[in-house]
Parts: C-alpha cells; sequence; structure tokens
C-alpha cells in the first residue's frame, strides 16, 4: 500500500539513481577484502537505510515497502553473499586449538583402552 500521492515505479527509480549509487560508491571505496566487516560498513548501511527512508518521505511513499525490500534483499545478494551470519568469514581456529581438538580426544583413547587391557589382565587371577 502506498499514499495517494507514492509513484512507486519513481521511487523505485531513484532508490537506485541516489541510494544504491552512493552505496555502490562508498562500498567500493571501502575495498572487497572488509564487505564482511560490520564495523567497516556500518556507517555506509545506515546511510543506506537512510537514503530510502528520506526518498519514501519525499515521494509520499509508506516506508518500509516492498521496493525497499527488494532493494535491499539484491544489496544483500551484490555485497553480503559470502558473508557469515556474525559478519565474519567463516576461518580454522589457530593451529594450537586446532591440535588440541585432534590429539587430546585420541590420547584420551589410547589411554583408556590401555588402562582396560591393563586391569583385565591384572584381574584375570582373581576368581
Amino acid at each position: 500500500m502506498a499514499f495517494a500521492g507514492c509513484d512507486e515505479t519513481l521511487y523505485a527509480s531513484l532508490l537506485n539513481d541516489y541510494c544504491l549509487q552512493q552505496f555502490s560508491l562508498e562500498m567500493e571505496d571501502l575495498g572487497v577484502r572488509l564487505w564482511c566487516d560490520w564495523g567497516a560498513t556500518e556507517g555506509i548501511y545506515a546511510a543506506v537505510t537512510n537514503c530510502t527512508h528520506l526518498l519514501a518521505l519525499h515521494q509520499e511513499c509508506f516506508w518500509p515497502n516492498h521496493k525497499v525490500d527488494i532493494f535491499f534483499t539484491n544489496i544483500h545478494k551484490q555485497y553480503f553473499k559470502n558473508c557469515a551470519l556474525t559478519g565474519r568469514l567463516p576461518a580454522d581456529p589457530p593451529f594450537p586449538i586446532l591440535c588440541s581438538f585432534i590429539f587430546v580426544p585420541i590420547i584420551i583413547t589410547l589411554l583408556m583402552t590401555a588402562l582396560v587391557v591393563w586391569r583385565s589382565k591384572r584381574s584375570e587371577g582373581i576368581v
């Protein structure tokens, strides 16, 4: 739904001409390596959100609306599709932690097996 004065086609065009244009320039200046860094993109994202809201007010359209939803879906598909939900790219833990996750269970398993074998041999003579 929109106000009587809202031209949704014009609004969608203005979103691309003004908001997306500025957002794209700022994201390109930021660099692809920082696109998933929420601290670096938060201000840019807030500015594009504010831009969509101000244009909606100026065009007498409801905000948010389905044009804004499509607009942000396209932004996310283009700029944030490779980002983890936490805002960081998934990565392996540091090597010492990774080794501890691998070797500690192996050592415990070997020690428990040796203990069971030792106890079973020790109790064979007891009836």
